[in-house]
C-alpha cells in the first residue's frame, strides 16, 4: 500500500523517468571523472576447489573495456608492502565504482552477469593487475536506493574491492598486447637444463613432453620466456606437469628439440619477484632436510 494515494514515488515493479534520468548522469559523470579499464573475467580449467575456495586452474582469455571510477584517488588502501616471516608481502587494495547498465552492456554474457569474485581488472593508470575479491551490490556510501529501488530492486552502481594481483601459473591470453606484453615478465619463471639440443626454440611457444611426440598427450608441457642456445638453456613461464630428466622436449611450432639434464627442473636458476617469492619450495626443501633428520621413526620425541 503506497504512503501517498496520489504518487508513488518508490514504485517496487518499474523504473521511472527520473530513475532514468539519474542513472544517465551517473553514467556520464563516471564517463568524464572515471578511467577506462580491461576487465578480464575468469574461466575454469578444471573444477573449483570448494574447501579452499579457489580455482585451481584459472584462464583469462578476453578483457572487456569498460569505465570506472576509482575512489581511493589519493593513493591505494590496504595494509600497503611489508616485510614477514614470508618475505615481502603486497597488500595493496583499491575500489572502483562501475555503472550496472554499463557492465551489462559491456561485459555482461549469459554466464557473466555482475562482476564477480575472482575476476581481474587492469588499470592502465597504474599499469597493474587487480582482483576482484568483493561486489558490494548495495553500496550505501555510492548510491543508496536514489529516488527507490526500481527494477529488480537495482541500483545504480556496483562497487568492486580489488587487492594486488599475484601471479602463479594462470592463462592469460586475452588477445589484447597491452595485457599480454605486460604478463609476461609477471609470471614464475623455473628453467630446463639441456645436455644436448637440435633446432631452434622460439620465445612464446609451448615445449612439451609426451611418450608419442604429441602435444595433445603431452605429460608435462610450458611456455617458453628465453631460450639461450649459448648456455642450453630455456626459461620457462605456465608449467604445467614435472618435465623428466633424460627425455625429449619438444618445441610445438618449432619443432625443435632437446634432451633434458639430469638435473631436469631447475627451480633455483631464476627466481622472479616481480610481486613476491612464490619459488621458494625447493630452497625450503634444502634446509628442512639439514635440519630435520627423515631416517628417524619419531625425531620430535624420545621413542
Amino acid at each position: 500500500m503506497p504512503t501517498n494515494f496520489y504518487f508513488n514515488n518508490f514504485p517496487s515493479s518499474q523504473v521511472t523517468s527520473e530513475q532514468l534520468l539519474v542513472e544517465d548522469l551517473v553514467i556520464e559523470s563516471m564517463q568524464i571523472h572515471g578511467m577506462d579499464v580491461l576487465y578480464m573475467p575468469r574461466t575454469s580449467r578444471d573444477s573449483v576447489d570448494y574447501l579452499f575456495g579457489e580455482d585451481t586452474l584459472k584462464t583469462y582469455t578476453s578483457a572487456h573495456n569498460i569505465e570506472m571510477y576509482l575512489e581511493n584517488v589519493t593513493g591505494m588502501d590496504g595494509e600497503g608492502d611489508f616485510i614477514s616471516k614470508f618475505g615481502l608481502e603486497v597488500k595493496d587494495e583499491i575500489s572502483l565504482l562501475v555503472s550496472r547498465r554499463r557492465f551489462q552492456y559491456s561485459v555482461g554474457t549469459a554466464t557473466v552477469k555482475r562482476p564477480r569474485e575472482g575476476d581481474l581488472i587492469f588499470v592502465p593508470l597504474v599499469n597493474g593487475f587487480f582482483e576482484i575479491t568483493f561486489v558490494e551490490h548495495e553500496d550505501n556510501q555510492a548510491m543508496m536506493y536514489t529516488l527507490g529501488r526500481g527494477r529488480d530492486a537495482n541500483v545504480y552502481l556496483y562497487a568492486l574491492k580489488l587487492k594486488k594481483f599475484v601471479f602463479s601459473n594462470e592463462v592469460i591470453d586475452t588477445g589484447v598486447a597491452e595485457i599480454d606484453d605486460n604478463i609476461r615478465d609477471l609470471y614464475p619463471r623455473s628453467q630446463l637444463i639441456f645436455s644436448t639440443y637440435s633446432g631452434t626454440f622460439a620465445n612464446d611457444e609451448i615445449i612439451f613432453q609426451s611418450t608419442d611426440g604429441t602435444l595433445a598427450n603431452a605429460s608435462a608441457q610450458a611456455v617458453v620466456h628465453d631460450w639461450r642456445s649459448t648456455a642450453n638453456t630455456v626459461d620457462i613461464i605456465r608449467v604445467q606437469g614435472t618435465f623428466s630428466a633424460s627425455s625429449n622436449t619438444i618445441g610445438n611450432t618449432s619443432g625443435a628439440y632437446a634432451t633434458t639434464n639430469s638435473d631436469g627442473q631447475d627451480d633455483d636458476a631464476f627466481m622472479n619477484d616481480a610481486f613476491e617469492d612464490i619459488q621458494d619450495n625447493k630452497r625450503i626443501e634444502t634446509e628442512a632436510d639439514a635440519i630435520i633428520d627423515f631416517s628417524e621413526s619419531n625425531p620430535f620425541g624420545d621413542a
